[in-house]
């Protein structure tokens, strides 16, 4: 069922909000193929509300939260600089972080985030647009793919004790 959200840029008031979502999300999407260890070493640092206030509080990076309700159902992350090697679009951004709670896959949600991601970026004066994506995590690897983005490389992405690699994709805006 097509569900459409209200997206809007999120604010180190959302950090708690962002928080549980972020660390939900994550574990959802990859618990079942990583050892608990390894998933709790990562999400121990990555996804708690000083390290969240932290990011929130860059003003180089954008959170976009979409909510249905008033409910968080999904957020991104965009942040310009240090840009890989084999990323060669003109003045590229990254796409730290797009994820939707389990319960709206399917509803659009995802869409219409990266659709609001595309457009943060052009008005921030970025021409392409680039992320880093587990090679084993295939339905984000489609959605990426259905988006027009396309392989360019590939960088280690340390999960614990676990270097996995991650595909580099990019595209042009």
């Amino acid at each position: 069922m097509r569900i459409t959200p209200q997206i809007r840029a999120a604010t180190v008031a959302d950090a708690e909000m962002l928080t549980d979502l972020a660390a939900r999300t994550f574990y959802d999407a990859f618990a079942d193929m990583n050892k608990p260890q390894n998933m709790q070493a990562y999400m121990s640092k990555a996804f708690t509300v000083p390290q969240l206030i932290a990011e929130l509080s860059d003003p180089q990076a954008k959170f976009l939260i979409a909510e249905v309700d008033g409910v968080a159902a999904g957020y991104a992350k965009l942040l310009p600089g240090n840009v890989p090697a084999s990323v060669t679009g003109p003045n590229p951004i990254e796409l730290v972080r797009l994820y939707v709670d389990r319960k709206f896959h399917g509803s659009g949600i995802g869409n219409d985030l990266m659709q609001a991601c595309m457009e943060e970026a052009r008005n921030l004066g970025h021409r392409s647009i680039y992320l880093g994506v587990w090679e084993h995590n295939h339905r984000a690897q489609s959605f990426y793919f259905r988006w027009n983005f396309r392989v360019v490389g590939s960088h280690i992405f340390q999960m614990g004790d676990d270097p996995q690699m991650d595909w580099l994709m990019e595209r042009e805006l």
